[in-house]
């Protein structure tokens, strides 16, 4: 599922192609034909993201709010020459009214609805905050781990907590901050919070300007290590997402994984060593 630096780039992609500008609005998939009938050449005020929800504004406080799912793609086409035929199911379309001609083409989407400002606000408040965003609390985020008996790798994924990070950014954050993703979030410092928070802020805006995850450090990089560059299809390189029983490019310990909530975790037993309470610790001495 994309994470929220793919909704951010998206709707920024969205705002210098369309942005001010009367549009066409379709459903050639037909899905969504009765919406975009009353959308149609109107002005496309701009478009804004809150985690991993889209929505693109139109005149009248009208907002289409989009959430891509697993395999939802939102293409956007700027400066074209001709705006093609549409290609397959594509549920909503847009197009210029005037030059430069750009396009954008929604496909696969898990969600796709007209609201209103009202509703957009309802669905922004059952958020988290979201570290691309300039008006996020990370306190409010705090408060709630702080509290909480869940592991801190579980708390990371839950929207409702922090807005916009997925699989990947939690299984390199927490790497990178040499937690255990199973320890309880209750046991972190709000030290520990406040760096893992930067981290985030860091990383994934990072992520909105290069369109994909990049978390190892300089000294890590396959060039400053003489070691392939890694090859998947989500791009980018990584210390354990997806390395699961591959030696951490820190210490050569086996990656370990292990499913959680239903999503495969991923850490370094040496690096991310399990939690122990002072308590136990003192328990068994």
């Amino acid at each position: 599922m994309p994470e929220g630096h793919t909704l951010r780039r998206l709707a920024d992609d969205l705002d210098a192609a369309f942005a001010g500008r009367e549009v066409e609005v379709g459903s050639p998939q037909g899905r969504f034909a009765d919406e975009a009938a009353l959308l149609d050449r109107t002005t496309l005020v701009g478009a804004d993201s809150a985690g991993k929800h889209l929505f693109v504004e139109f005149e009248g406080e009208r907002f289409v709010h989009v959430h891509l799912g697993l395999i939802g793609g939102f293409d956007v086409r700027r400066d074209v020459a001709e705006v093609p035929f549409p290609q397959g199911a594509v549920r909503l379309r847009l197009v210029t009214r005037d030059t430069p001609a750009a396009y954008a083409d929604l496909r696969g989407a898990t969600r796709c609805d007209l609201v209103s400002a009202a509703r957009r606000d309802e669905v922004v408040a059952t958020l988290g905050p979201d570290p691309l965003r300039a008006d996020a609390d990370p306190d409010r985020a705090w408060q709630r781990i702080r509290r909480s008996g869940r592991a801190i790798g579980d708390l990371l994924m839950d929207q409702g907590v922090i807005a916009g990070v997925g699989n990947v950014y939690r299984a390199e954050v927490l790497f990178r901050h040499r937690i255990h993703p199973l320890r309880p979030g209750r046991t972190l410092r709000v030290g520990q919070w406040t760096a893992i928070w930067d981290d985030l802020v860091e990383l994934m805006a990072q992520g909105v300007v290069d369109n994909r995850i990049d978390t190892v450090r300089p000294e890590h990089t396959p060039e400053s290590m003489g070691r392939p560059p890694r090859v998947d299809d989500h791009g980018g390189e990584v210390y354990v997402y997806r390395r699961a029983a591959m030696p951490c490019h820190v210490c050569g310990a086996s990656v370990r994984t292990e499913v959680l909530a239903g999503r495969n975790l991923f850490w370094c037993p040496r690096c991310q060593p399990a939690f122990r309470s002072r308590a136990v610790q003192s328990t068994s001495t």
